[in-house]
């Protein structure tokens, strides 16, 4: 009586979230079907009584329409390794998140374990690629357009998903029927942490050398055909089927010219990130409908209520400016203390301007500053000495003025009741720039001491680069010529990335010609010293992605990325 009971309750439950199984393959017909293989989600595999003869074929599972469709439909995927499907917890999530948003969902189970004697993927790759076409097929009956056909997927079903996203021209199983002349390519694909995408992994390890080295690629399955679509993708930094794998995705699709996003993730494992980053490039795509008009940041940062003082200060001692060249002017730092002080943290914060001008009322500086100390923070904005300097290189006088506030703000610090060991520097286009050489060059003296304030350290804790410019070498002083996505652009020079080099947040268009490969090469290389960082790329953003933004977009909720950040600093 009792397991029945049971079973009763888990139909029940099934009955509560899916509308109907369909069987993706007729019977009979299955390739490469091997005995040891069933296609079931790991709670219904634990339930007693589990009879795998009834599991042999994979299928489709219908989840309720939603209330307010929007013409979109979304193919679950779980991981699990190719051994199982096992992620029970995040479809029903999806299940549910997307479906408030109108989006109609479906889970996808296909065959596990691993097949015998084929590629670890190829049953599931079979399995997936007779799924969309399945799918494709139940638009108009289930009322969402066949071409906004998108997947959300999690480890070795991110690994699926690739394929599907980049492969769909490639057949992965010949024809049987007529459903296999409907097209078998997906619309978009959110993609976490991905599996075995990179060749010191692919046969279905973690990556055995985290996906570092010159003869460590992107798996070659993926074929990135004419109908590859755009993705976001998601990873955890620590992640040992390692983010490079993601990295290098994101790489190939920039070649292509193919919209993307990338979120990495700092001190992250294997796991799923980020489903809000996810949600904000299906919107800024339009995937979930029209993208609303664009707003200004200016408008949406009007007041400086949340603001208790201000004090303006120079820099430099009369006459002790290095390199000082007339028509530069003068630099400058200004403190402004937030009315209700909820840390002792710092933020310091100045524009870009291609080291030809910048001012701390620009809008990368004041609604940054004016979000911030409403969320209790005192911040320190910068002018730094521009135009570019006669006779030295573009940098080398605003690298100076940095150098020396940092070291004035922390000489002060303690006299305001706020920490002098946390301290942050954020910064703007050429601003981002100089964010990569206050992080990365702290021990690299830019001027000789002009009093004892210059004594002091100007190492930060943490850096906060907004679209640098000029951070490869294909762009040294300029758009970047090959985009940053070729093996010749390499890092800038000028970084020295040193002892004290400090963990970053970046955030940067996806389509700003200042490649937003300079802040992933970055990225990289940080993780590669074992300095945990992160990293949003947005789809479709160019150069200033913030200064008007769409509600719901990752552009308009940038800062909201950087107060999350700094909550590690708090």
């Amino acid at each position: 009586m009792k397991k029945a009971f049971t079973l009763l309750l888990f139909l029940l439950s099934l009955s509560l979230t899916a509308q109907e199984r369909v069987p993706v393959w007729p019977k009979g017909k299955m390739p490469d079907t091997q005995a040891h293989q069933i296609a079931a989600m790991t709670n219904e595999t634990s339930q007693e009584g589990f009879n795998p003869d009834k599991y042999r074929i994979p299928y489709l599972e219908w989840f309720e329409k939603p209330a307010n469709p929007n013409g979109t439909c979304m193919i679950l995927i779980s991981g699990g390794s190719y051994m199982n499907c096992c992620d029970v917890s995040l479809i029903k999530k999806w299940n549910k998140e997307l479906t408030k948003l109108g989006v109609q969902c479906v889970n996808f189970v296909y065959r596990t374990p691993r097949p015998v004697g084929l590629p670890i993927y190829q049953s599931a790759w079979e399995d997936g690629q007779r799924a969309v076409r399945m799918v494709r097929k139940e638009a108009a009956k289930r009322g969402f357009d066949p071409e906004k056909i998108g997947v959300i997927s999690m480890s070795a079903g991110s690994h699926l998903a690739l394929l599907l996203a980049t492969s769909s021209q490639t057949p992965a199983y010949e024809r049987i029927d007529k459903v296999d002349d409907i097209p078998c390519h997906i619309n978009w694909a959110i993609v976490n942490a991905p599996a075995y995408a990179t060749t010191d992994g692919e046969t279905g390890t973690p990556a055995m050398r985290e996906g570092y080295g010159t003869d460590v690629k992107l798996s070659e399955v993926f074929k990135f055909d004419e109908k590859t679509c755009p993705m976001s993708l998601h990873h955890g930094e620590i992640d040992p089927y390692t983010p490079m794998g993601s990295t290098l995705v994101y790489r190939e699709l920039r070649k292509r010219g193919i919209p993307a996003e990338l979120h990495l993730y700092p001190n992250k494992g294997h796991g799923a990130f980020g489903f809000e980053r996810g949600v904000e490039f299906m919107t800024q795509m339009g995937f979930l409908g029209p993208v609303q008009p664009e707003v200004a940041l200016y408008d949406r940062f009007t007041s400086d209520d949340a603001r208790a003082q201000y004090v303006k200060e120079d820099l430099w001692p009369e006459g002790k400016m290095p390199d000082a060249q007339e028509a530069q002017g003068t630099p400058y730092i200004e403190w402004h203390f937030p009315k209700e002080l909820k840390t002792k943290a710092i933020q310091i914060i100045y524009s870009g301007g291609a080291y030809i001008g910048n001012g701390p009322d620009s809008f990368e500086v004041t609604p940054a500053r004016r979000y911030l100390n409403e969320k209790g923070i005192t911040v320190v904005t910068m002018r730094y000495r521009t135009p570019r300097p006669e006779g030295l290189s573009k940098h080398t006088t605003a690298w100076q003025d940095l150098q020396r506030a940092i070291r004035k703000v922390r000489s002060e610090a303690e006299g305001y009741g706020l920490d002098p060991d946390r301290i942050g520097i954020m910064g703007s286009s050429a601003g981002g720039h100089l964010t990569l050489m206050g992080t990365t060059s702290a021990r690299h003296r830019s001027y000789l001491a002009v009093d004892d304030i210059d004594k002091i350290s100007c190492k930060v804790q943490w850096g906060i680069g907004i679209y640098p410019a000029y951070a490869l070498s294909d762009g040294f002083d300029g758009y970047n010529e090959h985009h940053g996505n070729e093996d010749s652009d390499v890092l800038a020079p000028e970084f020295s990335f040193d002892l004290d080099t400090a963990p970053m947040l970046f955030i940067h268009g996806d389509a700003d010609p200042y490649s937003t490969m300079g802040s992933v090469k970055t990225w990289e290389k940080l993780r590669a010293m074992g300095i945990p960082s992160e990293l949003h790329t947005l789809a479709l953003r160019e150069h200033c992605f913030q200064r008007t933004a769409s509600p719901g977009t990752g552009s308009y909720n940038w800062l909201d990325r950087i107060w999350e950040y700094l909550a590690e600093w708090m």
